[in-house]
This record gives C-alpha cells, sequence and structure tokens, in this order.
C-alpha cells in the first residue's frame, strides 16, 4: 500500500486501524474496541485492555527465542567506557531491581522520579517501574535543586532513584547535593532513594532514606510484571509552562504501546533486531519514546549515548558509532548537526567512516533549515528526514513515511501528517485558510493513540492550553502551511510569528536566508519592539569556525539577503554576530528569552537552559546597538 491509501484507510475507519495495529502488541487481555470518547472532547485509548509495557518491551523477546540478542549498547566517550546488555540480562535485572522496589512499597498507581545521566540504569529504572505498574516522571539529571523540588511536589513520588553524579566534557556534575537540596526545599518528602554510585564519584548516602543501587538490591525475589489498563499512566514528564510552572504531560499506557511500536518501521522502517540510535537524552520525550520504549517495544537494539556531537573526542563521534555498531536509522536534532557541520563544514570526518549500513537520518526537536540539510544530504549521501512532533504528542505528527513509500522530499517541510492526525491551518477565527496560507496548525480531535489524553492533576490547564482557543481542535502552538501536495510547513512558534507594520511574517522564514549564507552555521531571528513599525526582525549569526572576515561586512551581506529573497516588507537591517545562542538542553534556541531581554524586560533563566552564562553574552551584545538597556 502507497502512503496515501494507508492515510486514507485510517480516515475511513480509525477504529478499524488502531485495532489492527493493536495485534501487533502482547495483551492479558484485549482490548473491546480502540477509542473511549469520554465526552466534551476528551478521549482515551484501549481503556478496558490489560497490559504491560515491561513485558512488551522485553520479556516477550525473551520468550520469543532473542534472548541473545543486544537490547541496550552504552556508548560513553566521556568515560571512554562500552558496554552491550542482551535482553536476557536487561529481563534479569530489571526484574531484580523491580523486585527490590517492591520489597520497599512501591505498588502500581505509585510514582518514582528517576534523576540519571545517560547510563543504561536509567532505562532499568524506567523498565522497572513500568514492571510494576508505578508511575516514572524522568527529571534531566544535573536539573537545579529548586526545579526538582517542583515536581517532587506536584508528582508527589513514594521513591527517587538516582546517580552520584553526570559526566560532561571535562567536569563531573554532582547530582547528589542537588537531590537532597530539591528533597530539603520540597514539601513532599519521598519514603526511600536509591542511589548508583558511579566510580567518578561516591556520594554520600543519607541513613534511614537512602540506600546503594547494588546493596538495595541484593537477595531480592525479582518480580513479575504487572498488568494495567489500557488508560492507566506510564509516565509523566514535565514541559516547560508559559506560566513558569511545569506541565506534567501523561502517556496513557495501551496507546503508547501501540504508536510507538506502529511508528518504528512506518516511519523509521527498521526490523526487530536491526540497530537504532536516537541521539537525544532520556530527560526528553525522545529519550522516553526512542531511546528507551519504541525500539526495545520493537525488538530493536537502542544505543544509549553519553557524549556531545562535537568534542568528545571530535565532530566524528556521530559517524563512529554509526559505523561501529552498524545503526540503520539515526535520529537527532539539526541542532545537532549544525555543530558538527561548524566544527567540519567540509565533511572530512564523515570519509573516515564507513556508513554503508545507515538507511537515513531523522531531525526533529527544531526547524531543520534548509542550508544544514543539504549540507547533510552532500556529505553523507543518505536521505535526510526532517519530522516534526511534540512532547505532548509522543510521537510524529508530520514526517516521512520511509516504512511505508519514500516520499519525494521537499527540503524546508516535514513531509506529510501520520495516520491518526488530521492537520488544518486555521486562522484567528478559527477558519480554515487557503492552500500555501500561513496559519496556526491544529489537528482534529481525537489526537491518536500515544498522545497526551490530560495533564497530571491539571485538566483544567490542559483545556486552557490545547483545547479552548480552537474549540474541536488540539492547538499545537506552532505556524504554519500546507502547500497543494498536502506537504506540512512548520514556520515557527505561533508567537515566533511577527507583526512589521501590519504584515504578518514569520521568523523561520527569515532563518532559512540567513542559514544559506555560506559563512553563517546557526542562526535565530526574533522580533524586538519598535515604537514605528510595532516589531522589528532581529538577526543573530554564529560563524562557521575558520571565518576571520570583519563582522560588519558579514552583517551587511545577511541584511542584504533578507532584503533580496524576503523583500523590503520585512524591514530587516539589525543583525549581530555572536559567538553562540541560548539553548536549552535538548537544542531548542531560547527565541523568547531574547526577545525579553532586547525588549529589557524581567524575565526568568529557564530551567532547561544549557548555559546560563550565554544570556549575558546576547545582552553586552544587544547594548552595543542600543537594545537591552
Amino acid at each position: 500500500m502507497a502512503y496515501k491509501d494507508v492515510y486514507d484507510s485510517w480516515k475511513a475507519d480509525p477504529e478499524a486501524f488502531w485495532m489492527q495495529a493493536a495485534e501487533a502488541i502482547d495483551w492479558d487481555r484485549a482490548p473491546s474496541k480502540a477509542l473511549f470518547d469520554k465526552g466534551d472532547d476528551l478521549y482515551e485509548w484501549f481503556a478496558d485492555g490489560m497490559v504491560n509495557t515491561c513485558w512488551n518491551a522485553v520479556d516477550r523477546h525473551v520468550e520469543a527465542g532473542r534472548g541473545d540478542q543486544a537490547a541496550i549498547i552504552h556508548d560513553s566517550p566521556v568515560t571512554r567506557s562500552k558496554r552491550e546488555i542482551t535482553y536476557v540480562e536487561l529481563r534479569n535485572r530489571v526484574a531484580t531491581l523491580a523486585g527490590a522496589l517492591r520489597a520497599k512499597g512501591i505498588e502500581k498507581g505509585d510514582r518514582v522520579i528517576i534523576y540519571m545521566p545517560m547510563i543504561p540504569e536509567a532505562l532499568e529504572a524506567m523498565l522497572a517501574c513500568a514492571r510494576l505498574g508505578a508511575i516514572h516522571s524522568v527529571v534531566f539529571g544535573g536539573f537545579s535543586a529548586s526545579e526538582l523540588a517542583v515536581r517532587i511536589d506536584d508528582a508527589k513520588p513514594k521513591a527517587i532513584i538516582a546517580a552520584s553524579c553526570g559526566i560532561e566534557p571535562g567536569r563531573v556534575v554532582h547530582y547528589k547535593p542537588l537531590l537532597d537540596g530539591a528533597i530539603d526545599q520540597a514539601a513532599h518528602k519521598p519514603d526511600f532513594c536509591v542511589i548508583f554510585q558511579r566510580e567518578q564519584e561516591v556520594a554520600h548516602l543519607e541513613e534511614g532514606r537512602d540506600y546503594n543501587w547494588h546493596g538495595f538490591q541484593y537477595g531480592v525475589e525479582p518480580a513479575e510484571c504487572v498488568p494495567v489498563e489500557g488508560n492507566h499512566p506510564a509516565y509523566i514528564l514535565y514541559t516547560s509552562g508559559t506560566t513558569g510552572a511545569p506541565k506534567g504531560v501523561i502517556r496513557h499506557t495501551g496507546g503508547q504501546l501501540v504508536a510507538l511500536n506502529w511508528s518504528m518501521k512506518n516511519i523509521y522502517n527498521v526490523d526487530p533486531g536491526d540497530v537504532f540510535w536516537a541521539a537525544s537524552d532520556v530527560g526528553w520525550v525522545v529519550g522516553h519514546s526512542y531511546i528507551c520504549y519504541a525500539p526495545l517495544i520493537h525488538g530493536n537494539t537502542t544505543i544509549v549515548f553519553e557524549g556531545k556531537p562535537v568534542g568528545t573526542p571530535d565532530a566524528g563521534t556521530f559517524w563512529r558509532i554509526i559505523e561501529e555498531y552498524k545503526v540503520r536509522s539515526f535520529f537527532t536534532a539539526p541542532t545537532a548537526l549544525r555543530a558538527v557541520k561548524r566544527e567540519d563544514p567540509k565533511g572530512e570526518f564523515v570519509k573516515k567512516y564507513d556508513l554503508s549500513h545507515l538507511q537515513a537520518v531523522y531531525l526533529a526537536g527544531e526547524r531543520a533549515d534548509p542550508d544544514t540539510i543539504e549540507w547533510a544530504q552532500k556529505v553523507l549521501d543518505k536521505p535526510i528526514y526532517d519530522h516534526w512532533w511534540q512532547t505532548e504528542t509522543g510521537w510524529t505528527i508530520a514526517g516521512m513515511p520511509a516504512g511505508i513509500e519514500k516520499l519525494p522530499v521537499k527540503i524546508g517541510s516535514p513531509s506529510v501528517p501520520m495516520p491518526g492526525y488530521d492537520v488544518q491551518i486555521l486562522d484567528e477565527a478559527g477558519q480554515p485558510v487557503k492552500s500555501g496560507e500561513l496559519g496556526a496548525i491544529a489537528v482534529k480531535l481525537p489526537l491518536p493513540p500515544g498522545t497526551l489524553p490530560t495533564l497530571w492533576n491539571a485538566e483544567d490547564r490542559f483545556r486552557k492550553s490545547y483545547l479552548d482557543h480552537f474549540p474541536g481542535y488540539y492547538e499545537t502552538g506552532d505556524a504554519g502551511m500546507i502547500d497543494e501536495d498536502g506537504y506540512l510547513y512548520i514556520m515557527a512558534r505561533t508567537d515566533d510569528v511577527i507583526n512589521v507594520a501590519g504584515h504578518r511574517l514569520s521568523t523561520g522564514g527569515m532563518e532559512e536566508v540567513l542559514a544559506a549564507h555560506p559563512d553563517v552555521a546557526e542562526c535565530a531571528v526574533i522580533g524586538v519592539t519598535d515604537q514605528l513599525k510595532g516589531q522589528l526582525p532581529m538577526g543573530f549569526v554564529c560563524l562557521t569556525k575558520g571565518v576571520n572576515r570583519p563582522h560588519d561586512e558579514i552583517t551587511a551581506e545577511c541584511v542584504k539577503l533578507v532584503r533580496e529573497k524576503i523583500g523590503p516588507v520585512a524591514a530587516f537591517k539589525l543583525c549581530l554576530v555572536v559567538d553562540r545562542l541560548p539553548k536549552t538542553r535538548s537544542g531548542k534556541i531560547l527565541r523568547a528569552t531574547m526577545v525579553k531581554i532586547a525588549d529589557s524586560a524581567e524575565f526568568k533563566a529557564p530551567a532547561t537552559i544549557d548555559d546560563p552564562a550565554i544570556l549575558d553574552e546576547i545582552r553586552d551584545a544587544l547594548t552595543t546597538i542600543g537594545y537591552a538597556k
């Protein structure tokens, strides 16, 4: 079947489509139907089925005779260590950890916070919770004590599983003092903590509360998998909210199993036994969906990478891993490829490695500018597929259905909507706009399996954030358009569409133009307040390694480029060269924070920021042209 046939078959009979997809999952009790309409725009999937995530991700592969296959490969250039864990080893390790948690009182419905670096034990902790029906909440290792405390008070965990430290290039991040500080600050106190002691730092354990990971498991009875309802929450993942209070996105068990399993073949085009690598972190949704759950549910080998795209040790790290482990499909963020491109613009490192096993590279997490995609296509000689989804959706909204049909790539578009997503472009009044017109991207309800049913203990906030603005739709918060072939284009976050003297312009479109400049490695465009025009676009560019030309020459060329490509209507005349851009740890550029700095407004540095010192650098650069006073 071609993509259009598959998409049309879903649209014609969503119930039959998802019930058929559910047959690939091992159910303790099969669901009687797929969609359960709760009324008032609330829905659940496979709610009356009984199932266990850990069984589907681990045990069933052992039972099927594939226990000797590698389940997890850990590659850690920052600690100079590598190891493989087979499916049978993973089952035994997870069952023992789950048994130890059960012996301390953890049971179905209890919450457990996981605060760990990129080590296999982080996945084992997630799977051990799933084995018991406990609800985990992974918090990015190294998050500040105050941010961790907020999550402790919201999730109210019975236990916290943490590591003694994380390893960054050139430094050790001390997790245990952050954890202790968070528990001190939080009103809610966990019953106990389990600490995985890394050899780089052995942390002090609080007597009566803290247990050593290994000693804690000694002599316990391994736990069996506990079946849970299809609508039982598998996890809570906190995403930054605009109010500063994090939003706890919930993922239901049954829908996640069905959707993620479906995605591995149909989107990422891998078969059971293939090696799949998502170069992300367990703290993010990509880490949940595509480092831990989807590859294991589908019977793939997943790579847990503890390092950076550059500097550990060089810009060839990605290609070394792809060669060494024969990676079939590789998923990373555009910002990671931009970092590699900046260090190795001619792709010299790529030539050192055999990438013949690699089928395609998938990009998500930040808009993939055409220049980066074209560079990657040229140096890798592989298909580069942008695809678009969100923490809230848990898997692809629009992408390349490579396992169904390899459609033509249109650079600048994440391709086409996946089955389950009826994507519409709406104007402010909630009416569909014409093909090719810019508007708010919304998805007609119900959302497919695997997406968020609500927020943790915050249904009112869920409605206000996603449902109220466009009744009958999920509001994505992104702006874009759909062309005559049905390809979707994501132009910006809705609040990144700026109004210049009455003209609605996409900052993303301007970024595409700047990124095409031969000396520009990375860029961002924001809208700053202007008394006359309402808003003016302002560009920030980071230069490719080795460029030594005067900055004012380069910025003048950038201004000329935007005026040529987008026109004088853009009123683009403000452009700055900076060493680096402020980003979250997952690679998203903090444009909203940059706007506040430029407008001299008060702001709070987001908890997810990679390096707060960059904000001072941005402020200093802005003051040179009369902003950020």
